[in-house]
């Protein structure tokens, strides 16, 4: 008789996903001070938007290109350890940004923040609570991605009265106190060795054939997946970066602007966790194409309206839709391909979805610079988002049919 298999899931999961959503919720509430206070920032620069718009994109694109290293760093010395080192480097970024809105804050937010900072962070944790994991892994990496979202949804409208009160600087500077006081000692009690066991891939004899995925080379795939998360992240970042400026140049006040921001966020984040249950059963590359049509439709709206109501309408539709993309990206990673990839394969999946919202953030801010409005920005977004469709609904077709490439 075959013993049963044994779930690797136990309370003590949940409890150190938990643990890692709140991470993350501090980790990346740093980059939203410069999205709240994007026209304040500006200001100081002759009013052009596309520098501190810039300093978030350094941030992704910096998380996602240390991410790769920092992933292998985490299989070799602990998530803990990193995550630690992480959050310490936020807080010192956050300070090096305060003086002064070109270099310093180009180099606190690329430097500090994104590659030693969220680096140590963001991937590894991803590969980290995914090891934690087997039966409702998407579930989990839904809810600890959430972070993000959740941030934005709890930070801006905090951000807008501090920025206010007391300006853009010692706002950076108090949250980078909170980053160390609450980061570090969730690291030092949660993170602790996972327990999935990864087996070494067995070296392949001579003559043997190359892995497959999908009737097609197993590389070949993954780099069409990650051309995809370009394509789908670059529309996903421009509302985010750009709302309150968005909104408050159509004469909506800033306090709303920011509200109108979280209530995005609050929305993906509570929808990522029904994405997150949706992805354990269709599986993470249908996911995301449900999600990115979504999401396409939304951004094609952001184009036609101009009213409060209906901009808080279009932005909580924003929020439904893109919500379980990136978390589905992984979920496809880990159901791809084998579990002793993912310390690198997670990372640089990451790598290509943060550099696609680093791109698609500074691109608003470029075009906005050139033409004075956001639309043709968010037409461009548009297009990327099709783009994105086309290819992913592509692999999910291949997906389906798999059983003939096997």
């Amino acid at each position: 008789m075959q013993s049963p298999i044994v779930s690797i899931e136990t309370k003590k999961s949940w409890t150190v996903a938990t643990a890692a959503l709140i991470t993350l919720l501090m980790a990346f509430g740093s980059a939203w001070i410069t999205a709240v206070g994007l026209k304040d920032i500006a200001a100081e620069v002759d009013g052009i938007r596309s520098i501190p718009a810039l300093a978030n994109s350094l941030a992704w694109l910096g998380s996602g290109i240390g991410g790769i290293m920092m992933g292998r760093i985490a299989d070799k010395i602990g998530t803990r350890w990193t995550v630690i080192f992480g959050a310490l480097m936020v807080a010192l970024g956050l300070a090096i940004s305060t003086l002064g809105a070109h270099w310093p804050l180009w180099i606190g937010h690329g430097l500090f923040i994104g590659l030693i900072g969220l680096s140590g962070i963001n991937a590894p944790l991803y590969i980290y609570i995914s090891r934690w994991f087997d039966k409702r892994r998407g579930s989990a990496l839904a809810l600890i991605s959430s972070g993000s979202y959740l941030a934005g949804a709890l930070w801006p409208p905090v951000f807008e009265r501090v920025i206010a009160i007391y300006g853009w600087r010692d706002a950076m500077l108090w949250y980078a106190v909170a980053e160390i006081v609450v980061v570090v000692p969730l690291a030092l009690i949660y993170f602790s060795h996972p327990p999935e066991v990864i087996h070494p891939v067995a070296a392949a004899k001579p003559g043997a054939a190359k892995a497959r995925v999908l009737g097609l080379p197993s590389n070949l795939v993954f780099a069409m997946i990650c051309g995809a998360a370009i394509l789908c992240c670059i529309p996903m970042s421009m509302p985010q970066g750009h709302l309150v400026a968005f909104c408050s140049d159509l004469g909506i006040s800033r306090a709303i602007s920011a509200l109108m921001l979280s209530m995005l966020l609050g929305t993906a984040f509570l929808s990522r966790q029904a994405w997150g249950v949706i992805s354990d059963k269709i599986g993470g590359l249908t996911t995301v194409l449900i999600g990115s049509a979504w999401q396409a439709l939304a951004m094609m709206a952001f184009l036609f309206t101009q009213s409060e109501m209906g901009l808080f309408t279009v932005s909580a539709a924003f929020g439904l839709g893109f919500s379980g993309i990136i978390p589905a990206y992984v979920l496809a990673a880990r159901e791809l391909f084998p579990a002793s990839e993912a310390s690198w394969r997670i990372p640089t999946m990451l790598l290509f979805t943060g550099g696609g919202m680093a791109f698609g953030g500074w691109l608003a801010g470029l075009l906005y610079d050139h033409y004075g409005f956001y639309a043709p920005a968010f037409s461009v977004g548009v297009g990327t988002n099709i783009l994105n469709v086309l290819l992913i609904g592509w692999l999910v077709w291949r997906w389906r049919n798999r059983a003939r490439y096997a």
